[in-house]
This record gives C-alpha cells, sequence and structure tokens, in this order.
C-alpha cells in the first residue's frame, strides 16, 4: 500500500501496530514515521522494525497521510496543541487515547479535519487483534475504507458507537490480560496434577484456541459447554468446583468494574 503512515508516541501500543504492519508487509517500513520523547525507544523501533524515527512530532506530522496519535491520555491536550497548525484536512487522524472522546480532539483541532478514534488490544502485534472503531463523519467512503484496510491488516475491526467504547475496553482492551490470567491458572491445575509446566501451557493455549474457533462457527458458549458435559463426568465435576466458587461472576464482575473504571477515566477528561 502506497500510503505513509505516522505515529506520534512510541509505547507499546504502537509498537503493536508497527510489528504488524511489518511483518504482515502492508506497510513497508520506510514508510512509517515515529516520533517518541524518549530516544532509546526511538533507537529500538528503528533497529527492530527498520522505521524511520522522528525527534519532533511536527515531523511526523509533514510525513504522514495517516496519523496515529498513540500517547496517553492525560498528554493528549498537550500534543494536540502542538500538531494543531501542522495538521491539515487532508490528512487522517486516528487516536488510541482510552476515554478521550473525538470531540475533545475537534476542540483543539478544529471540526473540519478527520478523525478516527479506535479501541485496539494488544493482540495487534501478531495480527489477531479486534479493533473498535467510530468517526466523525469527515472521511470520504475511499478514506474510511482505507482505514479499514491498515488496521485489519493487524485484525478485525468492528464499528462501534462512541457512547459504547468504555464497554469496548473492559472486555477487549483489557480482556487479554483476563485470558492470560486463566492460561496461567489452568496450567497450574496441570501441573498440580503432575503436568510439565511447558505441556501443561501448550495444552491450555490450544484448548482455548480451538474452543474460541468452535464459538466462532456461530453456535451458542452454553450449547457448546454441554456438548462437552456427560452425565457425572470428569467436565460436570470441574464445573460444579467453578460455579462454587463463584467463578462466572468473578469474570462479569471484572468486566464491570473494568468498564466502571474506564467511565471514570473518560469522565476525568471531559473536565480537562
Amino acid at each position: 500500500m502506497n500510503i505513509k503512515i505516522g505515529f506520534i508516541g512510541g509505547g507499546n501500543m504502537a509498537e503493536a501496530f508497527i510489528s504488524g504492519f511489518v511483518n504482515g508487509q502492508l506497510i513497508l517500513p520506510n514508510k512509517i514515521h515515529v516520533s517518541d520523547i524518549n530516544r532509546e525507544r526511538l533507537n529500538y523501533l528503528k533497529n527492530t522494525y527498520g522505521v524511520n524515527i522522528h525527534e519532533t512530532n511536527i515531523s511526523v506530522i509533514s510525513n504522514s497521510d495517516v496519523i496515529f496519535l498513540s500517547v496517553k491520555p492525560q498528554v493528549m491536550k498537550s500534543v494536540l496543541k502542538e500538531i494543531k497548525d501542522a495538521i491539515t484536512p487532508a490528512q487522517i487522524i486516528i487516536s488510541m487515547a482510552a476515554g478521550y472522546p473525538i470531540k475533545k480532539v475537534e476542540e483543539i483541532l478544529g471540526d473540519d479535519k478527520k478523525i478516527v478514534r479506535i479501541m485496539p488490544n494488544i493482540l495487534v502485534k501478531i495480527r489477531k487483534g479486534i479493533i473498535a472503531l467510530t468517526h466523525n463523519f469527515r472521511l470520504l467512503d475511499e478514506e474510511l475504507n482505507t482505514v479499514k484496510e491498515i488496521l485489519s491488516d493487524c485484525g478485525e475491526v468492528v464499528e462501534v458507537e462512541e457512547k459504547l467504547f468504555d464497554a469496548v475496553t473492559a472486555i477487549s482492551g483489557s480482556g487479554p490480560a483476563f485470558i492470560f490470567l486463566t492460561i496461567e491458572a489452568l496450567a497450574d491445575g496441570g501441573v498440580k496434577s503432575g503436568l510439565p509446566r511447558e505441556t501443561a501451557i501448550k495444552l491450555v493455549t490450544e484448548t482455548i484456541i480451538g474452543s474460541a474457533e468452535m464459538v466462532k462457527t456461530g453456535e451458542h458458549p452454553e450449547v457448546l459447554k454441554d456438548k462437552v458435559t456427560s452425565p457425572a463426568g470428569t467436565t460436570i465435576a470441574g464445573l460444579s468446583a467453578l460455579e462454587e466458587r463463584g467463578t462466572r461472576y468473578a469474570f462479569i464482575k471484572a468486566i464491570e468494574e473494568a468498564f466502571k473504571r474506564s467511565k471514570e477515566i473518560s469522565e476525568l477528561i471531559e473536565k480537562l
């Protein structure tokens, strides 16, 4: 794809996208431009992925068609003020800042700018991410399709109303950590039962991957669960133990608390 991509901020999520783009070969490294306040971080990204690095955000703007704002919400306002005179209506801005609404970006950059807001997760690094997307309807259909094509190189793109982004953050943004914890716990159970840790982790990982693929075929998780559960068998014994210890409630509560915290962050940003 003959398009120049910029990243203002070279942190973990920026690297996840850079890795996805470079490994997917959709965007060549010489078409990617990155700025960051940490020179050591910039050198790492250049040496690892072969991207162009810049010491100023304005330099990234002048070399990019699509610019990812991959900075923390608390510094977003100062970054937007810095770059506002350099952004043109022809460029596309993609904000990844959690809790930072499009209208706050427009307040500084202007409502004539093409702004996309996304909520990705760390899985974009291996091109298996899920990316929620919304926008301010300034993009032409062709431009929106280009953005979706770029993002799709790193995972599946789902258009979601902006008012639902806190829920998206709780499930797909925080979700990988909950799954990693689950993998670790199930593997610990395997080790306790006598399996070598490496074998236990492999068994758990492949079981989760396969289970997710079965859900994607369209059958409800409850139906699939029942197909595995035989009368007086091992699965129902394990499920009974999980229910007895409130595992289902714990997962629901985890999403609820992550959602609550995301809303708190959003409300704090609204007051900035």
